[in-house]
């Protein structure tokens, strides 16, 4: 590809609303134009990575058996009706009528779609497994879209979908795709981490998500160097304390503690370490039965750790924050100096690492103070399970639940996620099938996605520096770019260059030249800008030296090689020979 007929638009300065190094720097190279609010077009700089993207996740696809196939965009709304997602789906599922007043949405999956097709043509055990797929646009109306691509409105997504008569058989295709998304993002040059997960709301039983690390990632990973186990912080399990819990040491005081209502500044004020504090959550049960403690709950975290809003709702079921009105009817007093030791009658959960604990600070349902020398036992009834769980993030330096090590946390950015969803929709939407014995049972189902769009910027947030992107070969728009300095002034340099160019190209290298009439120090600088990995720059200079200048893009300086070994020299550096 010649730079002059292409179509470069880079860009000195990213728009204001660019917030995170992909979204300004995809802005600023031009691959990608913004139209409206997380929908934006693919230029064809930024459409070439995706395209690289796509044939990457499409070969190790059909490699591990899977076939494509392409599936609306648009739905109807009854299939959704069908499953129950019409409902729970909430806001984030766009929904229009056509003319005929008939509803319609506008796809954010395709799990309904899919079960359709297999319910209609998949009768027999002959027929299974079967693992289909598509690469396809997705829209998700997200309340507050940001970050650019990284969390748009409209994306280009993989998603799979595979068929099984038992279990067993789910399980072995479960594998594959684990397998599969391995070599895929192994070959996409990626520095990333398969992870335990939660299913969320796709529903289902196993759950893997694939993470690109980058310090700038959503989502915190929990992993243990030493074992190999991995999972996302909101599924990792925090390991009770092991040992017995101390004896009171401490008579149970009334502290005053005017204006502290944060576990930091109550330590902070009695000049006791942030561990010995509790803080207390009040909370409203969405489907508890009014009976004798009602649906208000409180529950029990030590002073330095976080909620994990998914385990407490597996513990509790749904739940919501209780407003300051419920939690001054319960225990009279605002929030901030709420705690445990009350008359009121409510449901107390711990976490496991606040039912060891002894001689605690907590509020004392008194505005402006808090106990000190709480226990459990003496002030506080014991708890046994459900009411001692594990509903904390974990953090670094916890037990590692294998036992074989602490936990380590690193930040990620999903962009694949695996799932057993077994007959959750197959039930649903009545996808049942014959077995040998001719009896009908609802298939076992798997699904498995991979967001198209979203790696390239997950790439661009793992590698980039001041001058620009640090693409992987793999997904860069170009392999290589030849810049022939005086390309246009010199006939020696552009004589070589045309050469050089039909060189590069019959050696299988993916090469721009920029041959565009402009000073080095631009041409330069939008190649490092757009993420081009190796550059040849070619010169008068260089030719009466018969060398040629190599560069890597990251690689502080330039080497000269022999311009007649320049295309052997390259295709080694990208491992091609």
């Amino acid at each position: 590809m010649r730079a002059s007929g292409f179509f470069i638009s880079t860009q000195k300065e990213a728009p204001a609303e660019a917030e995170v190094a992909s979204h300004k720097l995809m802005l600023r190279a031009g691959l990608i134009r913004r139209l409206a609010a997380g929908i934006y077009t693919w230029m064809p700089l930024g459409l070439r990575i995706v395209r690289k993207v796509e044939a990457i996740v499409r070969e190790e696809m059909d490699r591990a058996g899977a076939l494509e196939l392409a599936m609306p965009v648009v739905q109807p709304a009854e299939l959704w009706q069908e499953s129950g997602r019409w409902s729970d789906y909430g806001p984030e599922l766009l929904r229009f009528k056509d003319r005929h007043q008939r509803d319609f949405v506008i796809q954010p999956t395709s799990e309904e779609v899919i079960t359709e097709i297999a319910r209609a043509e998949l009768r027999s055990y002959r027929q299974l497994p079967l693992h289909l797929y598509q690469i396809q646009t997705k829209f998700r109306d997200e309340r507050r879209p940001r970050f650019g691509v990284m969390r748009g409105r409209e994306f280009v997504m993989k998603d799979g979908y595979s068929f099984h008569a038992d279990h067993a058989d789910l399980e072995r295709e479960y594998r594959n795709m684990y397998d599969t998304y391995t070599r895929i993002f192994t070959r996409l040059g990626l520095g990333f981490r398969a992870v335990a997960a939660d299913p969320g709301a796709i529903g289902g039983t196993g759950s893997h998500e694939f993470h690109v690390l980058a310090d700038s990632g959503e989502d915190a990973i929990a992993f243990c160097a030493g074992s190999g186990y991995a999972a996302n912080v909101e599924l990792a399990e925090a390991v009770a304390p092991t040992g017995e819990r101390a004896s009171p040491s401490q008579a149970m005081k009334e502290v005053a503690t005017p204006g502290k209502t944060r576990c930091e500044d109550v330590a902070e004020l009695l000049g006791l370490p942030l561990t010995r504090t509790v803080k207390a959550i009040a909370v409203i049960r969405e489907k508890a039965d009014a009976g004798v403690l009602g649906r208000f709950a409180l529950l029990l975290i030590r002073g330095d750790h976080e909620l994990n809003e998914i385990k407490t709702q597996k513990i509790l079921g749904d739940f919501r924050f209780a407003t300051e009105e419920e939690i001054r009817n319960t225990l009279k007093c605002r929030s901030g100096y709420i705690g445990p030791v009350s008359d009121a009658l409510f449901a107390l959960y711990a976490d496991r690492a606040v039912a060891a604990m002894s001689d605690f600070i907590c509020g004392a349902n008194k505005e402006g103070y808090h106990l000190t020398g709480v226990n459990w036992g003496r002030d506080l009834t014991e708890l046994s399970p459900p009411f001692i769980a594990d509903i904390r993030n974990v953090v670094s330096g916890d037990p590692s639940p294998d036992g074989q090590g602490a936990l380590e946390i690193c930040r990620g950015i999903e962009v694949g996620h695996i799932f057993q969803l077994r007959t959750k929709y197959s039930t649903a939407l009545k996808a049942m099938f014959l077995d040998e014995k001719s009896a009908a049972r609802p298939m076992e189902m798997g699904c498995y996605g991979i967001g198209i769009t979203r790696i390239v910027a997950a790439a661009i947030e793992q590698g980039h520096d001041e001058r620009g992107i640090l693409f992987p070969a793999a997904v860069a728009p170009f392999e290589v770019c030849l810049v022939p300095i005086g390309y246009r002034k010199s006939d020696p340099v552009k004589s070589a260059a045309d050469r050089l160019y039909a060189e590069l190209a019959d050696a299988g290298l993916d090469v721009l030249m920029d041959d565009r009439d402009q000073r080095p120090g631009v041409l330069f600088a939008d190649m490092d800008l757009i993420g081009v990995p190796h550059r040849l720059v070619l010169s008068e200079r260089g030719l009466a030296a018969g060398t040629i200048e190599y560069k890597s893009r990251r690689d502080a300086k330039p080497v000269d090689v022999p311009l007649a070994e320049a295309a052997p020299h390259v295709r080694k550096q990208l491992g091609k020979g």
